[in-house]
């Protein structure tokens, strides 16, 4: 029998060692090009776009590994389910109570390593990460921007234009800016505009502008403002700063926090050994619904919209603790114990109907 369990085990670990070589290597060419196409590379140079696609892609580890493993759960079983290997193997006495236990000794450690780079990894990733971010989003660095180019940042929504430069005094000309936030944006015009380096009792980066005109626009009303200005600095907005301390704060300071936002993101990182080895156990249950070769796509289409289901959910979950909406009792709790109480019904249903006699 431990050689079956062996050669079960093997047969889930090697695609999830293939597809989790493949999700981290198209979600680093994805960055690379989100980041490339943002310019990146102007601001900070190739070096730090490398470092910062590494740290993204540790970032999305504790996603990425979960989706292998129930990925590979779904090939691994269902290739010895097409093959009426399981059924050879029941023959031998493997029960579907010792299969779980089989995809459980996968899964565990599978969920303790995702548990582990949720609570350690990910927040030094994302401390790493701002660093990097902040100096990218510090477009008013105007002193790398090159004239007649524009340079923007998709996560802050900015965007900065010049048309003409002197490389010898750092002024600028016609200078177009525009700041997009969550219920409002901002546009600048300025004829002629020179940065201004941080000092000691201001280490804000800002930029000097003149003569030019600002273009307030808010949704939530119908009567955009207009400011016509001679002379105006304009500083960098530092709210990112706030999003990025929460994610990247150590799992220890958070345990100490009562605020939704901090409770929410504990309750996400705990959360993650958890939901790695239920999604592995959901992943069983396909086998299950498709024992025969003619439903394998149908499956595998269910088993998307499933898991795409399940992680949008966690997403709701935790934005309903951010909220208040949900207290830190049930928290984002309540997915896992719905689906273990899914699971947990239609294996009892499983087993009712092989006991229950079959009418002749």
């Amino acid at each position: 029998m431990k050689l079956i369990e062996r050669y079960v085990a093997r047969e889930i670990m090697l695609p999830f060692t293939v597809v989790a070589l493949i999700l981290v290597g198209l979600f680093a060419s994805f960055s690379s090009a989100r980041l490339l196409a943002g310019g990146v590379t102007e601001t900070l140079g190739i070096a730090a776009l490398i470092k910062l696609v590494f740290l993204k892609t540790l970032i999305a580890l504790e996603v990425l590994i979960p989706i292998a493993l129930y990925i590979s759960v779904i090939i691994g079983l269902g290739r010895l389910n097409k093959d009426h290997e399981l059924i050879v193997m029941r023959t031998f006495g493997l029960s579907g109570s010792r299969l779980v236990l089989i995809v459980l000794t996968v899964a565990i450690p599978v969920g303790i390593l995702s548990g582990m780079l949720s609570s350690y990894v990910r927040p030094w990733a994302y401390g790493e990460s701002y660093i990097l971010d902040a100096q990218a989003e510090a477009e008013l660095n105007t002193n790398r921007f090159q004239a007649g180019r524009f340079y923007g940042s998709e996560k802050s929504g900015r965007v900065v234009y010049m048309r003409t430069k002197d490389e010898f005094s750092r002024e600028m000309h016609n200078i177009f800016h525009f700041t997009r936030k969550p219920d409002s944006s901002e546009i600048v015009f300025a004829k002629k505009a020179h940065q201004i380096q941080p000092t000691v009792q201001e280490p804000r980066p800002h930029i000097q502008l003149f003569d030019g005109v600002v273009y307030q626009l808010t949704n939530a009303v119908t009567v955009d403002d207009v400011i016509h200005f001679k002379n105006m600095t304009y500083f960098i907005d530092n709210d990112m700063v706030v999003n990025y301390r929460r994610k990247a704060a150590a799992t220890r300071t958070l345990w100490e926090s009562d605020q939704p936002r901090d409770i929410a993101e504990l309750q996400w990182r705990i959360s993650r050994p958890l939901g790695t080895v239920l999604l592995a156990l959901i992943a069983m249950t396909f086998i299950r619904l498709s024992p025969r070769q003619d439903k394998t796509e149908r499956t595998y289409l269910l088993a998307a919209l499933i898991f795409a289901a399940y992680y949008n959910l966690t997403g709701l979950a935790r934005t309903w603790v951010e909220q208040g909406v949900v207290g830190s009792m049930p928290g984002v709790w309540w997915l896992e114990f719905m689906l273990l109480s899914t699971l947990v019904i239609y294996w009892l249903i499983t087993a009712k109907n092989k006991k229950s006699p079959h009418p002749s």
